[in-house]
């Protein structure tokens, strides 16, 4: 479903992701793991085709999101980092606007609205202007537009950043269930996501993949049982020399 391979990308000087390969597979739930600045957001954005890789491709489905990015992103339901709201509208008007951006219409719209608040459990404040709601529901509002169009990969970047735990519980089991059918990569600085919500996972640490495998198989890998103890083997630190 999602297949990366020699991804690259260099802002002048500066090589941000070098050389990434990975694939993500349905029913797949992919944590993508790594330390502030160690290229995730940039990865995504080469992945969902918001940015040009330097090198390499990402193909979605099978489609390559550099020859042919118009295709490949109908197959994509994308969450970036610190998504954009339009808090005038209301939970429901701001979906029916995400939905005829994917030139759904008519019946098809209303009821793709109602399965992604029905989904997310927008229920309660479907009608609510955005402004008005709490983090937890704004999250979840962004959520539900990424699951309009009834996407086969979902990307998700920092879903849960900024939620309290009541709120981070609920967004990593709706992912767990959404997981089931399609794939899904999200990125995280947050360890414990691994175990709470993901089949499997990579640590990247300086635009590198350095780790990869099971929730389980990482642990193991630490040598101690702790994942924290394995991400602060492969990954550098802010204050290394």
């Amino acid at each position: 479903m999602i297949e990366v391979a020699k991804l690259s990308k260099h802002f002048g000087s500066k090589l941000a992701v070098d050389n990434l390969s990975f694939t993500v597979e349905k029913g797949e739930v992919l944590g993508f793991l790594g330390p502030n600045g160690a290229g995730k957001s940039t990865t995504m954005r080469m992945v969902t085709g918001f940015i040009p890789p330097s090198a390499g491709d990402a193909k979605i489905c099978g489609i390559s999101m550099v020859e042919n990015p118009a295709e490949a992103k109908t197959k994509i339901g994308y969450l970036p980092e610190s998504a954009p709201l339009y808090n005038d509208m209301t939970v429901i008007g701001f979906l029916k606007f995400c939905a005829e951006v994917r030139k759904l219409k008519g019946s098809a719209k209303n009821d793709a609205v109602e399965k992604a608040i029905e989904t997310c459990f927008l229920t309660g404040v479907a009608h609510q202007s955005i402004d008005t709601l709490s983090k937890g529901y704004r999250h979840r509002t962004c959520l539900a537009q990424t699951l309009l169009h009834d996407p086969e990969v979902l990307i998700l970047d920092e879903p849960t950043d900024g939620l309290d735990p009541n709120q981070k519980y609920e967004v990593r089991q709706l992912i767990k269930r959404l997981g089931e059918e399609k794939a899904i990569l999200f990125s995280t600085h947050i360890l414990e996501e691994v175990e709470a919500a993901c089949t499997r996972a990579v640590i990247v640490d300086r635009g590198r993949i350095v780790a990869d495998g099971t929730p389980s198989e990482l642990i193991a890998q630490s040598g101690s049982g702790s994942l924290t103890d394995l991400f602060r083997k492969v990954t550098t630190t802010d204050t290394a020399a």
